[in-house]
């Protein structure tokens, strides 16, 4: 295993001969020990450059404006959360940040939608200040998600499972995207007033709850990985995609692939925003979280019970604080 995020190349996995693909099996295994791992894509940087132009767009509007693409009860899974709001379930001092969630529609009469109603919820998209736009985000959330699809298949082959074992898993599953803007720090001065508690960042830490999450592009530095009890930057090469592990990747597997835990904080004397946009692939609502067999041996036991995506997904949403009947911190 290794203490360092490791780059692969998903297309060698994809299109290369057999040592090819056994290479990136073995270098995304390494790095998962870390929680994450860069890799090479073949998305579009046209689709990129117009999905963040448009979002950069919404986020500068007025506040009033973009209150208009709240989604009343939606708790965070469609539409826009503003400003500290949002918090890490390890802290008590919310986000610096405001985010704009989506995801692509199912039918409305899919078995999914009806017994799962919270989980997909219908689309609330700022179409009205930003002409366009709904398009645009549809067809980047479809594109991210077929990218996460296909890693799982690197991932499934790592932990002894036919490459396919996450394919019917994820196959209209409530995977969300989710575009950040992270204000100045020192706005957040201006915010809380003079009296204004200390401890706020762009994102406290935390481990994300879902299966992989991708990050295919930031605008600056900021995002931090823990690593043996030490914070360092994730920083991949030029055009590479961010993935990183999440809570019910762990429990399938037994721990073997740990989560990801990370930050996001402001360098010190960085003084501009920080707009990133990531993607939570998470599997259906009914997948029982049990880990599977070939992760549970003599020497490694089972060390977690079965748990619905749904239950699990609900309790660390009221964790993070995007229940708004129920917030946990006021």
């Amino acid at each position: 295993m290794t203490d360092e995020i490791l780059d692969v190349d998903l297309l060698a996995f994809e299109t290369g001969s057999g040592a090819q693909r056994r290479a990136v099996v073995d270098g995304v295994t390494r790095s998962l020990a870390t929680g994450f791992v860069y890799t090479s894509h073949d998305v579009s940087d046209d689709l990129l450059d117009t999905a963040y132009a448009m979002l950069r767009e919404f986020f500068e509007k007025s506040a009033e404006e973009k209150q208009t693409a709240t989604a009343a009860g939606a708790s965070g899974q469609t539409g826009y959360t503003g400003l500290l709001v949002e918090t890490a379930a390890s802290s008590d001092k919310p986000d610096w940040k405001e985010m704009l969630n989506w995801s692509t529609p199912i039918v409305e009469g899919h078995p999914l939608k009806r017994k799962f109603t919270a989980a997909y919820p219908d689309q609330v998209l700022p179409e009205a200040i930003v002409p366009g736009i709904t398009q645009v985000l549809y067809t980047f959330h479809d594109t991210i998600a077929d990218l996460q699809r296909r890693f799982l298949r690197v991932i499934a082959e790592g932990i002894g499972c036919h490459e396919t074992f996450f394919d019917d898993m994820v196959q209209d599953g409530p995977t969300l995207t989710r575009a950040i803007r992270y204000p100045a720090m020192s706005e957040l001065d201006v915010a809380l007033g003079a009296d204004g508690e200390p401890g706020h960042v762009w994102a406290g830490a935390h481990a994300d709850i879902n299966l992989i999450t991708a990050l295919p592009r930031s605008t600056a530095p900021g995002l931090q990985v823990e690593v043996n009890g030490e914070w360092q930057d994730a920083i991949p090469p030029d055009g590479g995609v961010i993935v990183n592990t999440g809570l019910m990747l762990e429990r399938l597997t037994n721990g073997t692939i740990p989560s990801g835990w990370h930050r996001v904080v402001a360098a010190p004397g960085y003084e501009g925003e920080r707009y990133s946009v990531v993607q939570f692939c998470h599997p259906r609502p009914w997948t029982i979280l049990n880990p599977v067999s070939t992760c549970c041996t003599p020497e490694t036991p089972q060390r977690y019970s079965a748990i619905s995506a749904a239950d699990a997904l609900d309790e660390v949403l009221y964790e993070i604080n995007l229940v708004e009947t129920a917030r946990r911190v006021g």
